[in-house]
Order: structure tokens, then C-alpha cells, then sequence
């Protein structure tokens, strides 16, 4: 089941991911396209919300946020920072909303990302966004990193297009074409950003401050066409057609 591996890491998760120098830097990179897609009073759906780092931020700014998760101890913490989140399948869920998005790879475990995109074109308004943050399939940090400690296999485990991960899942890592297909003809690709091109993912280590300057680096290289392929994250926005 899906939602037991996430059960396992719910409480360690802020702490192993999101209150890192990394994934704070990785984060905020998210945010500053997300804060000018969605203004104050529209209403939006996080669709894998995990704890709920981005629907508080979110909530901060003015967004109304419909957070869903299918963790119960994910969605535990999330309500418990004051978000409205269930536990539930898209596929479930009713109602209308300005625009939608998914961070750091919860739809890296959806292998049939079309069938997603159609239940996302019932729930966004014509003209709506959807924000999508993907792992990618290539990272050059990572690759790098594990050729340095002669780990080929971990140097290139991204490159099938998909993985079993430490939690005993199955990671899909489409490529952007491929989510674009995938999508079509419900949404048409907006923008697409690198996250994560100089900051490296959290198991990568290196002081705050390094990490920092790289972020100040990746903020004016993440939308260059051909650096942004190498980077730990892609940032995809539709519109809703």
C-alpha cells in the first residue's frame, strides 16, 4: 500500500528533509514561482501535501488550501499545523478550485500520470494553474556525488526511468516530454524551472552557508534551457486549457 512506507517517515520527515539547508533552499526556490501564480483568496489543491510545509506557507500568503495526502500519519501532522487535509484519493475528492500543485515528487509514485491529469482537469477551473515538482530522471550532483564514492549503480539509478527506493516503492522518473504528453490536451506547459541545480539534494553534505551561495547561484541559472536538465528537481506549470 502506498500510504504505509509514508506512515513510517511522517514524523521524521521535517526534520530529515524540510528543516534542512537544502531542502529550505530547494523550497523557497519552489515558492517564489508558486507566490506569483497563486494570489491571496484563491482557492487551491495540494495533491501529495506530506506534513504541509507548502500549504502553511500558502495559508500565510492569503490562499485558501485543500491539502490530500494518502498518509494518515502524513495528514495528521498536517492538521495538526491548522490545514484543511484528508486523507482521500483525487479520484475521490469533489469540488472546483483556482489551481493545483504537487512538491518534491509525490507524483514521482504515480506511474499513470494521465489518468491523474484527468482528474486534475475535473478539479481546476479553465485557466487555472498546475504547479508540478518532479524528481528528474538526471541529476548531476547525484551523479557525480556517487561516482566519487565508486557507487556506479546509485550514480545512474535515475536514468531507466524508474527505481525501487529505500522505502520499497517504485519511483517513476518521466521525463519532461513525457509529463507534457501525459497532460495534454487538458493543459498546456507554461514554464519550466530547475530546482535543486547547484543546491544538492539533503544527503549531499555541505555547510549552510555553502549551500546558500549556491542557491543566490541557481536563482539566475534554474530557467536557462540547457543547465535546468541537470538539476535534482523539475518545476513544470500548466494551464488548464
Amino acid at each position: 500500500m502506498l500510504a504505509a512506507p509514508f506512515d513510517r517517515i511522517a514524523e521524521s520527515y521535517d526534520a530529515a528533509w524540510t528543516s534542512t539547508a537544502a531542502g529550505t533552499n530547494q523550497r523557497d526556490a519552489v515558492w517564489r514561482v508558486l507566490d506569483k501564480l497563486f494570489a491571496g483568496g484563491c482557492h487551491i489543491l495540494d495533491v501529495g501535501c506530506g506534513t504541509g510545509a507548502d500549504a502553511v506557507h500558502l495559508i500565510s500568503r492569503g490562499v485558501r488550501v485543500t491539502a490530500i495526502d494518502p498518509s494518515a500519519a502524513m495528514v495528521s501532522i498536517a492538521c495538526a499545523k491548522g490545514i484543511d487535509a484528508r486523507q482521500i484519493a483525487i479520484e475521490e475528492l469533489d469540488g472546483s478550485f483556482d489551481g493545483a500543485m504537487s512538491n518534491f515528487g509525490a507524483l514521482n509514485c504515480v506511474e499513470d500520470l494521465a489518468a491523474t491529469g484527468r482528474e486534475l482537469a475535473r478539479l481546476i477551473r479553465p485557466s487555472g494553474h498546475l504547479a508540478i515538482c518532479l524528481i528528474a530522471r538526471f541529476c548531476l550532483r547525484e551523479t557525480l556525488h556517487f561516482l566519487r564514492l565508486g557507487q556506479a549503480r546509485k550514480a545512474v539509478r535515475r536514468w531507466r526511468g524508474r527505481a525501487a527506493s529505500s522505502l520499497g516503492l517504485t519511483v517513476h522518473y518521466p521525463t519532461v516530454r513525457r509529463v507534457v504528453r501525459s497532460l495534454s490536451p487538458h493543459f498546456t506547459l507554461q514554464s519550466r524551472t530547475g530546482i535543486g541545480l547547484l543546491v544538492p539534494p539533503s544527503y549531499i553534505t555541505q555547510s549552510d552557508d555553502a549551500i546558500a551561495r549556491l542557491s543566490r547561484i541557481d536563482q539566475h541559472i534554474a530557467h536557462w534551457p540547457v543547465v535546468r536538465a541537470a538539476a535534482d528537481h523539475h518545476l513544470l506549470v500548466f494551464r488548464r486549457n
